[in-house]
């Protein structure tokens, strides 16, 4: 692949696996933020899963605790993105202390409202407070990254790298975590966990305010301002231009995504041995995993635009094999080989975002990334849910591979228009 990319998207700077990231840890404090980080967000892919061990178990109603869990969803999807803005005006730590301590309190209101059999109303309540107010680290931790590497595009692709690939391993750890304190310990101990990462990572990220980004003050120019005064309405301006072609993108992506984790498991039962499809999901990030570190330790001469234009479409080729394979063998072999272009991708679309996005808004433009993926994984969890129970897992595979060629198909006819956003860093 080093050959193919020094034709096709341009690799220099050939240096040691390590050498890249030793760089940029080697940045005062560097190395604390991203940890705090990854401790911060761990909840993102404890809270959903929690809530739904939590409820079934304490009223004995999965139909609920789902309903629940995906309202929850929402409510982080549509206030994430609100968040950020808030943050790009006000700091991350004017904003993430409140945030965190709020999410612990509606943690605690979930268990004692299942505890105590409160009306389901309740349960909502707390539900969807929690998902509103959820940390939102990453999207922090990338706006620090952003402010200490402005210039060196480089370490900044190296240092989305090792963010992406703190995602993946998010979302290994977390789900087997929380089932496993949730069944074996007590049913409100996976998101008490939850919650205490967001409160100890959050707080830990927050203390640092020797690599916080400084607030940008924007002012209108005159001709925007007469625009607007004399328009008769009020433009919204997206955070980043990208976005307006990188968030359905990542919608679809997300559908993919979750389609084919649901279709894993449901592939597993059918073929009589269910406990093997975590093993195999974690495969699938594994290879993200790799695949992300072995892209970060390179330095790429094709910019963000073109180097997501080659490996999306190779994400997407990949799943559109899933539905052929014969054995949980042959998929487990297959999904870490077609895994290793995930995080390769989300790094590049990170970089596309963050390379255009509006000065002072960095950290918004890159949470409507995350908004648009989690937003897709409630939407493709409800559908493939229904093509699953009526057609079964090869169906179920199948409707992630059109997810993912819809998330490609976007990007690519509108690849000329992002390449016009103009580049503000």
């Amino acid at each position: 692949m080093t050959s193919a990319g020094g034709a096709g998207l341009g690799v220099s700077g050939q240096r040691g696996f390590l050498a890249p990231y030793a760089e940029i840890f080697a940045i005062p404090r560097a190395w604390r933020f991203s940890v705090a980080g990854i401790i911060g967000r761990m909840p993102m892919s404890m809270y959903g899963l929690g809530t739904v061990l939590l409820i079934s178990a304490g009223t004995g109603r999965y139909g609920l605790a789902g309903t629940v869990s995906a309202a929850g969803s929402i409510g982080g999807a549509i206030c994430a993105p609100q968040l950020g803005r808030l943050t790009d005006r006000l700091g991350q730590h004017r904003v993430l202390v409140p945030v965190c301590v709020t999410f612990a309190l509606a943690v605690a209101g979930l268990v004692l409202a299942v505890t105590l059999r409160a009306p389901d109303w309740t349960l909502f309540l707390c539900g969807i407070t929690g998902g509103a107010t959820m940390p939102q680290t990453g999207p922090m931790a990338r706006a620090r990254w952003s402010a200490l590497l402005a210039g060196s595009p480089p370490r900044l692709h190296t240092a989305f790298s090792v963010e992406s690939v703190a995602d993946e391993l998010c979302f290994v750890i977390g789900p087997a975590a929380v089932t496993l304190l949730a069944t074996q310990v007590h049913p409100a101990a996976g998101v008490t966990c939850a919650a205490l990462c967001a409160v100890g990572g959050s707080l830990w990220f927050a203390a640092q305010r020797s690599t916080e980004p400084p607030l940008v003050t924007v002012t209108p120019s005159p001709a925007a301002s007469a625009v607007q005064a004399g328009g008769g309405g009020h433009r919204v301006r997206l955070a980043a231009p990208a976005l307006a072609v990188l968030a359905p993108a990542y919608l679809f992506l997300g559908a993919m995504f979750v389609s084919v984790d649901l279709s894993t498991v449901a592939f597993a039962t059918r073929s009589g041995h269910k406990a093997l499809a975590g093993l195999i999901l974690g495969s699938y990030a594994l290879g993200s995993g790799i695949g992300g570190l072995w892209y970060g330790a390179r330095s790429w001469r094709a910019p963000a635009r073109q180097r997501l234009a080659v490996t999306l479409p190779l994400t997407v080729a990949g799943v559109c094999t899933f539905w052929a394979m014969p054995n949980l063998l042959v998929l487990d072999g297959v999904i870490f080989l077609c895994g290793m272009t995930i995080a390769p991708s989300l790094i590049a679309g990170y970089s596309l975002v963050e390379s255009t996005s509006l000065p002072g808004r960095a950290t918004e433009a890159m949470s409507w990334l995350s908004t648009g993926i989690s937003v897709g994984v409630a939407c493709g969890a409800t559908a493939v849910g229904f093509i699953l129970d009526a057609f079964g897992p090869r169906w179920g595979y199948a409707f992630a591979a059109v997810c993912g060629v819809t998330a490609a198909l976007i990007y690519l006819v509108n690849l000329r228009r992002v390449s016009a956003s103009p580049s503000v860093r």
